[in-house]
């Protein structure tokens, strides 16, 4: 372990983006209002959750379209895209485009594996090619290999009138460095290490050991330094973290009590690894923004991190992610060693 934790470098938060089934527009308007909070309070980025045939947001690529066109200088990105929906030229050419329009604040995060739910919605996905899909690694170097400007197609040139490209267009070169791949597993952060990509570790990880021990800062540190040591920059390869943290330095009595409750209800789920895939879960930190500030220096994987993209909880109200963010941005950053604007 550092003597000493890196000081944060870059702040970040993380929203699911909720909607009413029956008012969709009114929960992803609140979730474009919470990216122009974040800017104004000075964050440096926004990330945006996916959850298809669910109640919050399906299509992240548009949602930072239209953020892109709202904001002027917070980095947007996506935490993360499972590619097991996606088509890779595709999106390649989504995220491309808007990285084009935001001036180069995109910074898409993806995983890989098969749908979830996969027998359940593969008819409608793949109706002709479920059984062939890859949903390995593959499909993230196929993006990768898209993004940064390898070939697409054997042809280019003039036909007729018009003109075509054999990469994807349009091409933004920086993007193919902006880049991340969210993991939980050691293989996972290798990978991403091996290929040049950035690493999303969140407050799940796998504890892959049967034998333990147990300790989510400590497998998680264990991630951080394998993606570090296979990838080519080292120790300056770009980690950000995102744990469940809720300041409460200007909550009102309510909320506090509503913030507790939540985490305790949590809190079981942490003791042990869960179910088949063997996860462990980080219990949800609530306090004060110095109280927090303290846990998270004590945190064996936050003291190698210089970034993080803190996870809004799912279900609270609008008002109650204004008083988070806020508190972020105004006391909890600034414990933790963040400037705005360094």
């Amino acid at each position: 372990m550092p003597p000493t934790p890196r000081p944060l470098r870059k702040l970040g938060f993380l929203t699911i983006g909720l909607f009413d089934e029956a008012d969709p527009r009114r929960g992803h308007e609140s979730t474009l209002e919470i990216i122009e909070l974040g800017e104004r309070l000075g964050f440096d980025s926004a990330w945006l959750r996916h959850r298809h045939l669910q109640y919050g947001i399906s299509s992240p690529v548009a949602v930072m379209a239209a953020a892109s066109q709202r904001t002027s200088r917070i980095e947007l990105g996506t935490a993360v895209i499972p590619l097991g929906w996606e088509n890779p030229l595709r999106l390649a050419e989504d995220l491309a485009t808007v990285d084009i329009l935001s001036g180069g604040r995109v910074n898409p995060g993806v995983s890989v594996g098969p749908p979830m739910h996969f027998d359940e919605v593969k008819e409608a996905l793949y109706p002709d090619t479920a059984d062939a899909e890859d949903f390995s690694y593959e499909r993230v170097r196929r993006l990768l290999d898209l993004v940064r400007g390898k070939p697409a197609s054997d042809f280019s040139g003039v036909q007729g009138f018009e003109v075509f490209s054999d990469r994807v267009q349009p091409h933004s070169p920086g993007l193919g460095r902006r880049l991340w791949y969210g993991g939980g597993s050691l293989s996972s952060a290798r990978w991403a290490g091996e290929h040049g990509m950035n690493f999303l570790t969140s407050s799940v990880v796998k504890a892959e050991d049967p034998e333990g021990p147990y300790d989510f800062a400590e497998i998680q540190l264990s991630h951080i330094r394998a993606f570090r040591a296979a990838h080519p920059d080292g120790e300056e390869a770009r980690v950000s973290q995102g744990l469940v943290v809720i300041p409460t330095d200007s909550a009102s009595p309510e909320q506090r009590a509503k913030y507790e409750e939540y985490a305790a209800k949590r809190t079981p789920r942490t003791a042990s690894p869960q179910g088949p895939a063997r996860l462990m879960f980080a219990p949800d930190i609530v306090g004060t923004s110095e109280e927090i500030a303290e846990r998270l220096h004590a945190h064996a994987a936050f003291r190698e991190v210089d970034e993080v993209a803190f996870a809004l909880p799912f279900t609270f109200e609008h008002e109650d992610y204004v008083q988070i963010l806020t508190d972020m941005a105004t006391k909890l950053g600034p414990a933790l060693g963040w400037r705005q604007g360094a």
